[in-house]
């Protein structure tokens, strides 16, 4: 008797533990598969939004100094980086043949000046002997036949002609000179304007020839210790923002790998309408003015640009991730299950593409979306209206959430729903 009542003892303490473990088991279990997410607090901020590109920088304009005349150059009085101010003499060629072309215009000048004093005094000769011919026929007819008063006076028209043909050679001897003393003058290479010279591809002793081209001796940049400009290239989906941004006058900020340490800032110039076409992306070139007073910035920099479209402080904002996140219909609230109609299924079919007027409506009624948060063991949804929206943050206008408030960014969980 006391041996089958051992038995049963053992028998009910076995049944116990196998009931408790399967309870504990179980407890344990679910508590490993229950949903677990991962969350974001609702805070205060600023949020910025912006649109990043790059762009090289140059200089406001430059100036290719070319050479009119040709000849050897004679001296060469800049070199790279030489600071030039208007007027200042750069090159000088070899002034031989134009200075020997002037003289022998300022000769050819004296003898057509000489030729018209001989043919005025020919003139006044005419004149003369015309008048005296007219008293005489005037005292008596038979002195002087038509025939000699038709030679006087044809004699003074020819001379007056002469004094005129005479007199517009003079002019044209005037102006061969001053060509040649121009081709002089331009034997003297000077800066039409301040600024630094950039390039200079001539030596002492080179001949320049531009007889067919004019050939480029010196370039150089202008305003480069003042302002430089950036040329961006901006995606054409950006364009609409960077308008606004200029509108605006929002400012650009900007690094070069020159100086890691540097923020540079400038303004929107002019965005320009000539654009690129590359492998289907279309961009538009952007020029931003950007001051250079340490002389920081060089030509053919490669410039990190940020845009600032729009910034607020101290706004509502949450996660950008929150906006992402898309629960199964499993862990959301049978209530809020609705919300779960519009979001994108997980299926291989390509969705059909939408009309003209569905992208606008989608683009208008994008800043409407909702974020969930936890409610028990289930997900809330929680409709909210966007206002400025970041790569990290989105701005809440509208919406039923507070400051420090949890919202759901992801599961967390490996036995979560898929």
């Amino acid at each position: 008797m006391r041996k089958w009542l051992r038995r049963l003892v053992i028998v009910g303490v076995v049944i116990g533990l196998i009931v408790g473990g399967g309870v504990a088991v179980s407890a344990w279990w679910k508590t490993q598969s229950a949903a677990k997410y991962l969350t974001a607090t609702v805070s205060r901020g600023r949020v910025e939004t912006v649109v990043n590109s790059t762009g090289t920088i140059k200089p406001v304009r430059t100036i290719s100094v070319g050479a009119f005349t040709s000849g050897p150059i004679a001296e060469v009085y800049v070199d790279y980086n030489s600071r030039v101010k208007e007027g200042c003499m750069l090159a000088e060629i070899d002034d031989k043949l134009p200075a020997a072309a002037v003289e022998h215009d300022k000769a050819a000048l004296d003898a057509q000046r000489a030729d018209l004093a001989r043919v005025q005094a020919l003139l006044e000769q005419a004149k003369n002997n015309e008048d005296r011919a007219r008293k005489l026929f005037a005292v008596n007819k038979d002195y002087i036949s038509d025939t000699e008063m038709d030679q006087y006076l044809f004699a003074r028209i020819t001379a007056e002609k002469q004094v005129a043909l005479s007199a517009a050679s003079v002019k044209q001897a005037e102006a061969q000179l001053q060509n040649s003393r121009d081709n002089l003058g331009y034997t003297k290479i000077r800066s039409p304007e301040d600024g630094i010279v950039m390039e200079r591809k001539v030596d002492p002793g080179q001949t320049v020839a531009s007889s067919y081209q004019t050939p480029e001796l010196f370039t150089i940049g202008v305003e480069m210790e003042k302002h430089m400009f950036v040329y961006a290239s901006v995606d054409e989906a950006d364009v609409g923002q960077i308008r606004e941004a200029q509108k605006q006058g929002r400012s650009v900020s900007f690094t070069v790998d020159a100086y890691p340490g540097d923020l540079f800032t400038g303004k929107i110039e002019q965005i320009r309408l000539n654009s690129t076409t590359t492998q289907n992306v279309v961009t538009y070139p952007v020029v931003i003015d950007a001051p250079n007073l340490d002389v920081k910035l060089m030509p053919g920099m490669t410039a990190n640009l940020t845009f600032q479209i729009d910034a607020k402080d101290d706004v509502l904002r949450i996660p950008a991730a929150a906006l992402r996140f898309a629960p199964q219909p499993s862990q959301v609230r049978p209530e809020d299950r609705r919300y779960l109609d519009g979001l994108p299924a997980n299926s291989s079919e390509a969705a059909p593409k939408s009309t003209a007027v569905e992208k606008v409506e989608k683009a208008h009624n994008r800043q409407n979306r909702r974020v969930w948060i936890k409610d028990g063991d289930l997900l809330r949804a929680v409709p909210v209206t966007l206002g400025l929206v970041d790569n990290q943050n989105a701005e809440i206008v509208t919406g039923d959430l507070k400051e420090g408030q949890l919202v759901v960014t992801g599961n967390d969980s490996i036995f979560a729903p898929r």
